[in-house]
């Protein structure tokens, strides 16, 4: 897990995707252009929640969301992505 220095605001969420697939259960290589967007991540950074409502996830969190969940940011050159709470459909 990444220790970084950035502070979500309210009830969003600071995610570091998983890696893509490299390779099929049957040990084919997929190319870059055929790689699906990950859909599993760690949260790395959560806000304070909304006023009535605390967050219910926590740093550390294996999570799961949608496919064009959250806006893809890069800090210090490593990409995340920053979602709302409401965007995790699990954690695992």
């Amino acid at each position: 897990m990444s220790k970084v220095n950035v502070k979500p605001l309210h009830d969003r969420v600071l995610v570091e995707p998983a890696a893509a697939e490299e390779k099929t259960s049957s040990g084919i290589i997929i190319p870059d252009t055929a790689k699906e967007k990950p859909q599993k991540g760690q949260i790395v950074a959560v806000g304070n929640g909304k006023k009535d409502e605390p967050l219910t996830v926590k740093i550390g969190d294996e999570i799961l969301y949608g496919k064009y969940s959250g806006t893809e940011v890069t800090i210090d050159g490593k990409e995340y992505l920053i979602m709302r709470e409401s965007d995790i459909f699990a954690v695992v």
